[in-house]
């Protein structure tokens, strides 16, 4: 059984999450509610309609602030009235293709953002822990066949990928001249490919299918053999929740560490599809030829350090990921509430 996150241990917490009117922030949000935390929110207004914010209503569960982080005296002075003792920074521009069409703006948000708050945390009195979320696409990717691990080279083709790369660079100058001799432990955290009920981002392959097949129409798939390392949103929520646990008892443990699948569960993205159209019923795709920007085309991730230091593993194969998933829209069209949607899956991840 892996390790899971501590009631004891966040209940009455003060935690500052940015990033909360996104899809991985929201989930983390009520994950937080579900455990008795007290959780200020930091976030940009919902940019999808509809959004997990808010048909889940997540601003009733937090104290929800709307903030640019690329503003550094507004999120300094939200920071300060806060008064975290735990830090988890999901906030940033998370899309590829957008990345290719507001590169400027992309790297504004994901490492100037990054280091307007990490400059906050250096006043930040109550604060011991910080768990920066970046991205799995943060190592140069070499298209080799074995899986990343913390230790290798940081890069980047596409400006996402860059950029990220970018504020792992910063993320380890602020623990090293900064924060470590503030009392804060500092940690980056590079999950994989997250899904999961919830999301209606463009360009990403379940919600991409979920419009599609809720109107009717035939998913139009281009990167066919593309491989990543898929995994229910839950996991890698649950392994930043647990890190922190461990981060407050164990400073040393600060740097960076990758959440992802077994890396026998890595797969094509014809193979997601398959599985998700297999739960949908009735669905129609369309292979096509790839005639979008640049993106890698094989990732995954080596996990060993989460799985032996933090006792962090996935309960959820990528079937039951992607079967979930589908269920969540399923549900969701069929009049269930969002929330309680969410709350389900949490609870039978529990169980699981």
């Amino acid at each position: 059984m892996s390790a899971v996150p501590s009631r004891t241990f966040w209940r009455g917490r003060r935690v500052l999450l940015t990033g909360h009117t996104g899809f991985k922030g929201g989930w983390l949000a009520m994950m937080l509610h579900r455990l008795g935390a007290e959780v200020t929110g930091i976030g940009l207004a919902p940019n999808t309609t509809p959004s997990l914010y808010e048909v889940a209503d997540v601003g009733d569960i937090c104290h929800s602030r709307f903030c640019d982080i690329r503003d550094r005296e507004a999120l300094t002075r939200l920071v300060r009235e806060a008064r975290p003792e735990v830090v988890l920074h999901l906030a940033a521009q998370p899309l590829v293709r957008a990345s290719y069409r507001e590169p400027v703006e992309t790297f504004a948000t994901n490492v100037m953002g990054t280091v307007h708050l990490l400059e906050a945390l250096r006043g930040a009195a109550d604060c011991r822990v910080a768990v920066m979320v970046t991205t799995d696409k943060v190592y140069e990717n070499r298209e080799w066949p074995w899986p990343y691990r913390e230790v290798d080279a940081l890069g980047g083709h596409d400006p996402y990928s860059a950029s990220k790369a970018a504020s792992e660079i910063a993320i380890a100058s602020y623990r090293s001249a900064f924060l470590r001799e503030a009392g804060i432990a500092l940690a980056s955290a590079r999950a994989g490919n997250v899904i999961g009920g919830g999301d209606w981002s463009e360009d990403r392959l379940l919600p991409d299918a979920v419009r599609a097949w809720q109107a009717g129409k035939a998913l139009v798939i281009r990167n066919l053999a593309s491989v990543r390392p898929w995994q229910h949103v839950i996991e890698p929520l649950v392994g930043y929740l647990v890190l922190a646990q461990a981060l407050w008892e164990r400073p040393d443990l600060a740097g960076p560490w990758n959440f992802g699948p077994d890396t026998s569960q890595s797969a094509s993205v014809r193979d997601v599809i398959e599985i998700a159209r297999c739960a949908w019923g009735a669905a129609d795709v369309v292979y096509g030829e790839n005639t979008g920007p640049h993106e890698a085309g094989r990732l995954t991730l080596e996990t060993a350090k989460a799985r032996e230091l933090l006792d962090v593993r996935p309960r959820w194969d990528l079937e039951e990921s992607v079967r979930r998933t589908v269920v969540w829209y399923r549900r969701l069209q069929e009049g269930a509430p969002a929330r309680a949607l969410c709350e389900d899956d949490i609870a039978a991840w529990e169980c699981a």
